[in-house]
């Protein structure tokens, strides 16, 4: 069906309303509060923290989850690498122990590499320690990206074991994130045999991006480089660590794995999201949850936020006009409060669905009265396009295409709706952000995504955005020709725009959840110590 034709059937037609996807309830973490709440030690290692090394998502949840965890009473302490780039001054890191020896695996050579952990500590924050590495950590200009990765994020993993032997700590639960830590989890239940210190101490594996798995694309790999996860893990300098897929492992060893929303933990399971994992994920579903991210409603508070030219609430949302004057003069585009905004923020990569956007805007720009505006950073793919969209449509479209923390939450502020029309979605956090300024969301139904927006039902009136379901260009413009439609009705618009600021996404019932699935982690590493102190599988 021709775009032009596919106008007329969207308008004279009612689009078929999507409905909230179906929740099993053995894949959420509803938390339960009980009268015995017990303070847990809980020991999170991660490859970056906010705002210590900062390069994606996964800096913001390590930031956010830990602080909220400690607010409900538990002891809460972090492991990371001191890169070079982090400022020890700027921060008051100082010395906390010298000279620990975090064995290599090698039988000869170098067999062992002596680190420093520092540590940062502040008053109703977690503590955070770091492994310092001159080699591996402080020579180096970036937290990813070097060939010899496996090696640092093993050293991360032995080192954080090596460090709660020494000061003597046994945590509740251990929390790994990612690949860089899968070691961890592995290390953690091979040396029990030699070591009991960590027998009781139950492990979480959490999912931020399956795509993300090292080096190596193990869907590609010969017979010969095939891991199965169960063998030992190589030396740090053995080349057959590279081969080894430490987010695997995580999975396989872990006494609990999560992803970070809970229709990404489903989709995981799928040939078409597994990343070639999607086999091994559904023999341990059993053991396979989803808890979506939270936001800080205190810090993303439009009737406080300074970086916003107007503050408003529910009450006063009709103030935030003024934000949209505002973000119009910041792209360099015609006022006019009437116009229709699209935007969007973020990577620029395929991953958020940004071929569609190639061919579906232009024909929007030709047929609607509308603006569109971009900021964001990566593929120069994308970059190349929305320059010389920019140069043929200077009225209508407004780009900033670098990274800018301030900018986003003007655009959130200021513009009508917010485009995310990913390929997939792990967590999609940054459509709640949106929302909490009043940014009505167009998405695709996938991952967070799915979790968070519910699509508008015209009948029903309800829903606090729009939303399609497949990855093509007729559904995506129909979904904007749907928004479109609407968005001429102030009653059902401004309804829209409420409820998106009114849902509950918090770090507070986000730590909640996971509050809960690691007591079910811990009861079952009790159970698993009965039988076998290293179960593969559940």
């Amino acid at each position: 069906m021709k775009l032009a034709s596919f106008i007329l059937f969207t308008l004279n037609t009612q689009a078929v309303t999507m409905r909230w996807p179906a929740r099993k309830a053995h894949r959420s973490c509803p938390y339960f509060m009980t009268a015995k709440h017990t303070p847990l030690k809980i020991f999170f290692v991660a490859a970056e923290v906010a705002p210590f090394a900062t390069v994606g998502g996964l800096s913001q949840v390590m930031y956010f989850l830990p602080r909220a965890l400690a607010k409900l009473g538990h002891e809460v302490i972090m492991f990371m690498p001191k890169y070079g780039t982090i400022d020890e001054k700027k921060y008051g890191i100082k010395p906390f122990l010298s000279e620990l020896k975090v064995s290599t695996g090698e039988t000869s050579g170098v067999t062992e590499l002596i680190c420093n952990v520092k540590v940062w500590s502040r008053r109703y924050a977690p503590t955070v320690y770091f492994l310092e590495n001159m080699e591996y950590y402080e020579k180096r200009a970036n937290v990813y990206g070097y060939t010899d990765d496996p090696t640092r994020f093993a050293l991360l993993s032995r080192g954080a074991l090596e460090f709660l032997d020494q000061i003597s700590l046994k945590p509740d639960l251990i929390h790994a994130n990612d690949w860089h830590t899968g070691y961890l989890v592995n290390y953690s239940r091979n040396i029990l045999q030699t070591r009991q210190s960590l027998r009781n101490s139950a492990a979480i594996f959490t999912i931020h991006n399956l795509q993300h798995q090292g080096l190596t694309d193990f869907r590609y790999a010969s017979p010969l480089d095939f891991d199965d996860g169960q063998g030992p893990l190589a030396s740090f300098f053995s080349p057959r660590l590279k081969r080894q897929n430490a987010l695997k492992r995580g999975i396989i060893y872990a006494d609990l794995v999560n992803a970070v929303s809970e229709r990404y933990s489903r989709e995981i399971m799928t040939t078409q999201y597994g990343e070639g994992l999607d086999q091994l994920l559904k023999e341990v579903r059993g053991k396979v949850y989803g808890v979506l991210n939270g936001l800080d409603y205190d810090d993303f508070n439009p009737n406080t936020d300074k970086l916003i030219k107007k503050n408003f609430s529910l009450k006063t949302v009709a103030d935030r006009k003024e934000n949209k004057t505002e973000l119009q003069k910041e792209f360099n585009l015609p006022v006019d409060p009437d116009i229709p905004i699209l935007a969007m923020s973020g990577r620029l990569d395929e991953q958020k669905g940004l071929d569609l956007v190639m061919k579906v805007l232009p024909y929007l720009l030709e047929e609607y009265d509308m603006q569109f505006i971009i900021l964001g950073s990566g593929d120069n793919r994308y970059r190349e396009f929305f320059t010389k969209l920019e140069t043929e449509y200077p009225k209508q479209v407004g780009t900033h295409l670098m990274s800018n923390w301030q900018l986003p939450r003007k655009i959130y502020a200021g513009t009508d709706f917010f485009l995310l029309p990913s390929k997939f979605e792990p967590g999609g956090i940054v459509i709640v952000e949106a929302m909490r300024y009043g940014a009505v969301p167009i998405v695709r139904q996938v991952g967070g995504l799915a979790d968070t927006v519910l699509d508008f039902d015209i009948e029903k009136n309800t829903g606090n955005g729009f939303v399609f379901r497949d990855f093509s260009e007729m559904a995506f413009f129909g979904a904007i020709a749907r928004a479109f439609q609407i968005y001429r009705s102030k009653k059902l618009w401004n309804g829209i725009v409420r409820r998106g600021m009114q849902a509950d996404f918090s770090w507070e019932t986000a730590a909640k959840n996971y509050e809960d699935l690691y007591n079910r982690a811990i009861e079952y590493r009790k159970e698993a110590n009965r039988d076998n102190p290293a179960p593969a599988f559940r």
